[in-house]
Formats: structure tokens, C-alpha cells, sequence
């Protein structure tokens, strides 16, 4: 198997079942994060929205991964999560399926993630919800964001790479 370099390596699944191909994601700059409606951080959402709004234009996404391994502060079925997600938050960005970051049943593309940047000291569990992993236009990671770090503190570095 070959070893993944970019984040087009990756496939990812909508809510709805339908695999997509992240290497139609590269030429744009992209926020990856992993979600949970039932978490303090949950008002990132606000947050994440401005962004898709602010930059999707220019060729920027999200791409929000609900997650239930913290906490079990994610436990809703695909259709409750969007619902919930939309009614509070206004959310327009796409949400993708609900995955697992951390542990044998992580999926692949956070496998990537955390080796690509590793957290505080190393380490390269995911430790809560809405860490953040932003990715430049060619599919490589550029930086690894703490869940206390909020959306609106990460907009200079997009505009970087926009």
C-alpha cells in the first residue's frame, strides 16, 4: 500500500452513505474538525459557518466529522445530528458521516492527520472534540488546532493560504 501523502489519498462518506473523493478537495484550502452537539465547544459551530461564509468563495471548506468518543457527547443518528446543526446553528457547510478518531477503529484519514501534526508534546490522540487541522491548497496539513481554540482565531492563517 502505498503511503498517503495529501489529503486527496482520502475518501470520506457523507451522512447519507455516498463516498466522496478528497482529491476533488485539492486546489482549496480546507478546515478539517471533528464534531459533537452535546459539547461545551459546541458553539464553534457559530464560528466554523463564518468562515465557510467569510472564505468559501475564495475556495475554502469545511469538512466537520461528527465524532461520539468523547464523552458520548455525539449520539445522534445522521439525520438528528444535520437537524440539530441547521435549527441552532445555521449551518450550510456539509457535514460528513459520523466517524472515530481515535483508537482501531479510527478512520484512516485522521490516521493521517494526527501523524501529519502530532498534538501538545507529541502526542497524536485526538484529545476532545473540535480539534482542527488546517490544510493547504495542495492536500498537506499545515497546522494542528486545540478544541479550545476558536474558529475566528484561525482566519489570518487561512487567509495565508488563500
Amino acid at each position: 500500500m502505498t503511503v498517503p501523502r495529501t489529503i486527496g489519498d482520502f475518501k470520506a462518506r457523507k451522512p447519507n452513505g455516498e463516498v466522496i473523493d478528497l482529491a476533488d478537495k485539492q486546489g482549496k484550502v480546507l478546515l478539517v474538525v471533528n464534531t459533537a452537539s452535546k459539547c461545551g465547544f459546541t458553539p464553534q459551530y457559530d464560528g466554523l459557518e463564518d468562515l465557510w461564509k467569510r472564505y468559501g468563495k475564495s475556495g475554502f471548506e469545511v469538512l466537520a466529522f461528527p465524532c461520539n468518543q468523547f464523552g458520548a457527547q455525539e449520539p445522534g443518528s445522521a439525520d438528528e445530528i444535520e437537524s440539530f446543526c441547521k435549527v441552532n446553528f445555521g449551518l450550510s457547510f456539509p457535514l460528513m458521516a459520523k466517524i472515530e478518531v481515535n483508537g482501531s477503529g479510527a478512520d484512516p484519514l485522521y490516521d493521517w492527520l494526527k501523524s501529519e501534526a502530532p498534538g501538545v508534546l507529541g502526542t497524536k490522540a485526538i484529545k476532545w472534540n473540535f480539534t482542527k487541522f488546517l490544510i493547504d491548497r495542495d492536500g498537506k496539513v499545515v497546522r494542528r488546532y486545540s478544541p479550545t481554540d476558536k474558529p475566528a482565531s484561525i482566519a489570518k492563517d487561512i487567509e495565508k493560504l488563500l
